[in-house]
């Protein structure tokens, strides 16, 4: 926020912005749902990541489901992000929690290119074998975080934390056509122009475009 002030023209600090901040109320509104429920008949793979240099774009790339709060009602959000850019490589929406919708974001994604690793929670979507067979028809291997372990894939989680307290929160969407087409402004934002403390101050775009 220091940052997205000072390219504005505005002379502030971070003591400045967080005082700001605490003065208008700018704190979490509630509690994110429990929506990674595992399924014990579904396969689960190890956790690949621990210790492992991702250094490079397209190495891991992870994905996870958010609910999405509306007047009346909510929906799903599916995003895959890229680990070492930020980058978020797609993302779909629906308004069931089933896995449809998650294969559609990953066949997006590998439009564009197939990652070495995916990794994912041990929720039912995710070791369905639907899913799981279309990571490995593409020759990539599958990562999964131990079980209540939400810090294995806490770059997912501070992409949901951005994506709600910088648009959900703020817009008020009634229904998913509003929703959709509000992130695909912000997702453009978060990829092109909002800078990222964890890779040096550039964008997600930056660092992912860079070879």
């Amino acid at each position: 926020m220091t940052l997205a002030m000072r390219a504005r023209g505005f002379c502030v600090g971070p003591k400045k912005v967080r005082s700001v901040m605490r003065k208008m109320g700018l704190e979490e509104i509630y509690p994110k749902r429990n929506l990674s429920q595992p399924n014990k008949e579904h396969k689960k793979y190890p956790y690949l990541l621990r210790e492992l240099k991702i250094d490079h774009s397209d190495y891991v790339w992870a994905g996870d489901i958010t609910y999405i709060p509306l007047i009346g009602g909510f929906g799903y959000l599916f995003a895959i992000i890229d680990w070492f850019s930020r980058y978020i490589i797609a993302w779909e929406l629906s308004n069931l929690l089933d896995t449809s919708f998650c294969i559609e974001a990953v066949d997006k994604g590998l439009l564009k290119a197939t990652p070495e690793i995916f990794n994912t929670d041990q929720g039912v979507q995710f070791t369905s074998c639907n899913f799981t067979k279309r990571l490995e028809e593409a020759g990539i291997q599958i990562s999964m975080d131990g079980k209540g372990r939400a810090l294995d894939n806490v770059f997912v989680e501070r992409l949901w934390r951005s994506v709600k307290y910088e648009d959900i929160y703020l817009k008020g969407y009634t229904s998913l056509r509003e929703v959709r087409e509000g992130l695909g402004r912000y997702f453009e934002f978060y990829n092109e122009k909002r800078p990222h403390q964890g890779i040096e101050n550039r964008t997600p775009a930056e660092v992912y475009f860079e070879r």
